[in-house]
């Protein structure tokens, strides 16, 4: 399981001193239980069971994978903003903690990949034009999650669909 990679990772961090995949792996630790806690919460409103309770609020390797691609987005929104602002000391320690966190994601999509799935879904659903791009991404999102940022397949969605 995905979260048992992480706390391994974490022990052989501290084993060998490194400082900044401990602070990354500790960080997308935190997030995690953070969301099992959230689970949890909602699960105790329905179940009284504490064992099952126990059982049923565990996050499932999608569900981390979600936590894992939202702690890259972030990455990536932050080198955008600090690039922006000409803190390329800031660029370059988010770009590192980016390359941490990926190696925790699944293989990434090629954006050729991409636009199949993308040109496919366009047949399945029908779409047109641009008042279209809802019901396509929700045809789309389903089948690349995980493996491709939203923005891309935005991007993508947007310039089939002009």
């Amino acid at each position: 399981m995905l979260k048992e990679k992480i706390n391994q990772d974490i022990k052989q961090a501290m084993i060998n001193k490194e400082e900044l995949l401990l602070l990354v792996l500790r960080g997308i630790n935190a997030v995690i239980y953070n969301k099992e806690i959230e689970k949890r919460t909602k699960l105790s409103k329905q179940e009284k069971d504490i064992k099952k309770l126990e059982k049923e609020s565990k996050l499932t390797d999608e569900e981390i994978i979600d936590v894992i691609s939202g702690e890259a987005k972030k990455r990536r929104e932050s080198i955008e903003e600090f690039t922006k602002g000409d803190r390329q000391d800031l660029v370059d320690k988010e770009t590192k903690e980016l390359e941490i966190i990926k190696k925790y994601l699944p293989e990434q999509m090629s954006e050729d990949a991409v636009k199949k799935i993308v040109k496919k879904a366009i047949i399945d659903t029908g779409a047109a034009g641009p008042k279209d791009i809802g019901k396509l991404m929700s045809a789309v999102m389903p089948q690349v999650k995980g493996k491709t940022d939203g923005t891309v397949v935005n991007k993508i969605v947007g310039e089939l669909l002009k």
